[in-house]
């Protein structure tokens, strides 16, 4: 480049994977942002499919049902750190897939091959045309979605920990419940068939139980620079 601009860097795609309540959505969204990179939260995709299914009066303990309608909804994502946005079928979706409701059955949802299949695609499509390289968070993706990801990163936290920062999301929330729900959430999306929530054999495991937000997001900001200065 010309007038002594940097060099732009190769495009990096960094994949961050773990359990809710471990800070993957803060860590993501904040290192995307330092590093100029897109971000693409997964999780709101399966939560706009869900709340379009629930929306529309599919019977969810039907995976027959969902399969059939798994490729109805347009599902939108925007990939920009400072305002994520998500759309189905041209709505905003960005409140409503927050919902108890959403949050409770997303889990059936998710563990319908076809519906992986689909969001898998959408998935790595919007990683393909990231030009400066992006971080996506999920559950699935270092081994699933982006296998060939740049940097794998595998976030975890005591179930105490965890509990105790969802129930601060979700205003109003018992920790003792939402610690519950966690456990229950985890044993459903690590048992089930397609693309359980794992950790790739290559994902460098970060434990966020005791560190503050700021030291985890120092922490994956350094993997990515190493990484990239390593090419």
């Amino acid at each position: 480049m010309e007038n002594g601009a940097a060099p732009t860097a190769k495009p990096v795609i960094v994949a961050i994977d773990g359990p809710s309540g471990t800070g993957k959505s803060s860590t993501s969204k904040a290192v995307a942002a330092q590093l100029g990179l897109s971000y693409l939260d997964t999780g709101a995709q399966y939560r706009a499919i869900t709340w379009w299914m629930v929306t529309n009066g599919i019977d969810l303990e039907d995976p027959t049902a969902i399969a059939a309608v798994a490729g109805k909804p347009e599902i939108v994502s925007g990939t920009d750190p400072a305002a994520p946005a998500i759309t189905v079928d041209g709505v905003d979706v960005a409140g409503p897939i927050r919902t108890q409701e959403v949050t409770s059955k997303v889990s059936a949802v998710s563990a319908v091959p076809e519906v992986r299949a689909r969001i898998t695609e959408l998935q790595r499509s919007l990683a393909a045309a990231a030009a400066n390289g992006i971080v996506v968070e999920g559950r699935d993706i270092g081994t699933t979605v982006l296998p060939d990801a740049d940097l794998k990163i595998f976030l975890t936290a005591s179930p105490e920990a965890r509990a105790a920062r969802r129930s601060g999301e979700l205003k109003g929330a018992d920790v003792a419940a939402t610690r519950e729900a966690l456990i229950k959430r985890d044993a459903a999306d690590s048992s089930r068939k397609t693309s359980p929530l794992a950790k790739a054999g290559d994902a460098v495991e970060v434990d966020t139980t005791e560190l503050t937000l700021a030291q985890v997001i120092e922490c994956v900001v350094t993997l990515v620079e190493e990484k990239r200065a390593g090419k």
